[in-house]
């Protein structure tokens, strides 16, 4: 294996730095910092074509993982831009469809930990216009979550400390 392909492998560990949430591998943690303010990135369940949107992003696979744990360990270290009524969006269900989407409550609570906008800080996009939307992130952070319409894209706001 070539030098340097190897770190970005396992999506587990990062113990060697302090106050960084293991799940964050060396990969995420160096996209993260590269996004500036405005940048956008989705965090996408295992049915999401992250390969096929991202043809014109970073794409990082975290198969392992369900979303709400890396969304919380994501806004850890990324603020939410303060700038947009709504820098946090969720793919709406599509008419029709009988699904149930309880992981959008947990992400509320997740969000609402590390802003205090909460619950105000989500829009919703329709299927095919997130779609659209996600051809023109930064990254795709694709996961092995397994729960329906659980795709959330974020929008990055200014560090300011």
């Amino acid at each position: 294996m070539p030098h340097g392909v190897s770190r970005f492998l396992n999506n587990e560990v990062n113990a060697m730095l302090k106050g960084i949430p293991k799940i964050l591998s060396p990969e995420l943690l160096m996209v993260l910092d590269e996004m500036g303010h405005g940048d956008r990135l989705v965090i996408s369940d295992g049915n999401f074509p992250a390969e096929s949107m991202g043809k014109d992003a970073i794409v990082i696979r975290c198969d392992g993982h369900g979303v709400p744990e890396i969304l919380d360990a994501i806004l850890q270290l990324f603020p939410l831009d303060t700038y947009v009524e709504h820098p946090v969006n969720l793919m709406e269900v599509v008419p029709g469809d009988d699904v149930e989407t309880p992981i959008w409550d947990t992400y509320k609570e997740i969000v609402s930990k590390y802003d205090s906008r909460g619950a105000a800080a989500f829009g919703n996009i329709e299927r095919f216009a997130f779609y659209d939307e996600a051809k023109t992130v930064y990254a795709i952070i694709a996961t092995g979550e397994s729960a329906l319409y659980a795709n959330i894209m974020l929008q990055k706001g200014v560090v300011t400390e």
